[in-house]
């Protein structure tokens, strides 16, 4: 079951319309989220400049009666952590503070077995391409049999005062592939999940909440959302 249908029956009761903010910021006036809250209508930031990532994350809290909000563009957070869960931290602090609303961040990676759990951390940085990318993974398994790895996520919820309060994690286990599933992609094209037949790259929504690393740790940290802004029945 999708993380949207385990919230769904949750809020059918809800009579509130879930606006869609215009995709960049700053909103007009009346999207500004002081104005939000005045009007009662609770607002969460999802702290990240990647597009993907906050459509992503938008869409598995869709039945949410919240507004959600990416956070401002020129707000650019250097994730100087050593874990993911410390990066994520740093991230939803600096956006809400910035917005004055509860946040939503996460930090994820790859971890390779047979690499002793690289590039972990650094899987954004690991090369300057995409194609670089996955020649610098296969290279470093040329021969190598063992190819199990999992992607990882830490996700966490910060205050509008800037305190992170509630935190998850989420796992997606596989193994990498010894070519792309498909072509002109990045290194999920090359991570297969058993339990989908496909690569990571392919998930469709529904798979990427009930099995990407996001969309577990999202649906771990779906109480304590609910609970934070309010929305409980």
């Amino acid at each position: 079951m999708s993380f949207q249908h385990c919230l769904g029956g949750l809020f059918n009761r809800c009579f509130l319309l879930i606006a869609r903010p215009p995709d960049r910021y700053p909103y007009p006036a009346e999207w500004s989220p002081s104005r939000l809250l005045r009007l009662g209508q609770p607002v969460l930031t999802i702290a990240s400049g990647n597009p993907h990532k906050v459509r992503e994350i938008e869409r598995m809290l869709g039945p949410l009666p919240v507004v959600v909000m990416r956070q401002p563009d020129d707000l650019d957070v250097e994730e100087t952590g050593s874990t993911y869960l410390e990066n994520a931290q740093l991230k939803a602090e600096a956006a809400a503070l910035r917005t004055g609303t509860w946040t939503l961040a996460d930090d994820s990676g790859l971890e390779v077995d047979a690499l002793g759990g690289a590039p972990g951390l650094f899987t954004a940085r690991f090369a300057a391409s995409n194609a670089d990318k996955i020649a610098k993974l296969l290279e470093a398994l040329q021969g190598d049999p063992y190819r199990s790895a999992c992607f990882r996520s830490a996700m966490v919820l910060c205050s509008p005062q800037g305190e992170c309060v509630d935190q998850a994690e989420g796992v997606c286990w596989g193994e990498l592939l010894s070519s792309p599933a498909y072509p002109d992609a990045g290194i999920e094209s090359l991570f297969w999940v058993r339990e989908a037949r496909c690569s990571y790259g392919e998930l469709n929504d529904s798979q990427l909440a009930r099995l990407g690393s996001r969309g577990k740790a999202a649906r771990a940290l779906a109480p304590q959302l609910r609970k934070r802004l309010g929305l409980t029945d």
